[in-house]
C-alpha cells in the first residue's frame, strides 16, 4: 500500500513538473510574439519616415 502511494505521488510530481514546462513554453512564445510584434511595428514606423 505504502509503495503504491509513493508511486502515485511520484506520477503526480511527474504530471505536474510536465504541466509547469508546458506553461513556461507558452509563456516564452507569449514573449517572443510579444518582441516580434513590437520589432514589426519600429521596423514599420521607420520604413514610413523614410517615404
Amino acid at each position: 500500500m505504502h509503495e503504491e502511494l509513493v508511486r502515485d505521488r511520484i506520477r503526480t510530481l511527474h504530471r505536474e513538473a510536465e504541466e509547469q514546462r508546458l506553461v513556461s513554453g507558452i509563456m516564452r512564445l507569449r514573449r517572443a510574439r510579444r518582441g516580434a510584434e513590437r520589432a514589426s511595428s519600429r521596423l514599420r514606423h521607420a520604413l514610413l519616415r523614410l517615404a
